[in-house]
């Protein structure tokens, strides 16, 4: 199995970008427990300025998760590679999606919200049913599962490989079960999902830096 085209400079970018999507990731999860915390019943959306500093982190992780892939893909062994290849379009689609969506409501969703229509919490809102909710499970609970799982086959030499190839499955099979919410119309169901793109795939990213810092096999 041959590793010739990952270079040192391939290794530096994916130990950076993987690093930061788990730097980013830890403190999104911070930044929701502590928005969670300020709230004064369960049912309360998390309000300003918790919200729109989980809009920001989102919109900067979504693109280093691209680059992350990239890097899965030139890691990749040539008979692995169709894996990769898919494994990085589908992260294209999550981060094209979910950029969009977070971007708009932090952008101009206030200024929206304000002007007072019946019909904005059905377009922009983090309320089920609303379009914005609707794109960002797919986003999150379709593409980014179908990425893991699809990146997951990549790994599979060494221990570290190994556990991160199983973390890879779990992340993605928790964040698929999120979709279950869909259908029974129930967002507590939904957090199934948000078990595995916002609880173990930081730890997956962490392993993913570590994996390229190793030297590559001859």
């Amino acid at each position: 199995m041959s590793y010739k085209g990952f270079t040192l400079q391939y290794r530096t970018i994916g130990r950076v970008t993987a690093w930061a999507v788990f730097g980013l990731g830890i403190l999104y999860a911070v930044t929701t427990v502590l928005g969670l915390l300020s709230l004064q019943s369960s049912q309360e959306p998390i309000g300003d300025p918790f919200f729109s500093i989980m809009e920001l982190l989102t919109v900067l992780i979504a693109p280093l998760m691209v680059v992350s892939m990239v890097i899965v893909h030139t890691y990749a062994p040539s008979e692995m590679k169709v894996y990769s290849l898919t494994a990085l379009i589908f992260m294209i689609l999550l981060a094209g999606i979910t950029s969009s969506v977070h971007f708009v409501i932090l952008s101009v969703g206030h200024q929206i919200t304000a002007t007072g229509l019946a019909w904005v919490p059905l377009l922009i809102s983090f309320k089920w049913p609303s379009v914005a909710y609707t794109l960002d499970i797919l986003a999150w609970d379709w593409f980014f599962p179908l990425s893991m799982l699809c990146a997951a086959p990549v790994f599979r030499e060494s221990r570290l490989e190994k556990i991160l190839q199983i973390l890879m499955i779990i992340s993605g099979v928790l964040s698929l079960a999120g979709l279950i919410g869909v259908p029974l119309g129930d967002m507590q169901v939904r957090m199934i999902g948000v078990l595995g793109y916002a609880v173990v795939s930081p730890i997956v990213f962490l392993l993913l830096g570590m994996v390229f810092g190793l030297q590559p096999r001859r």
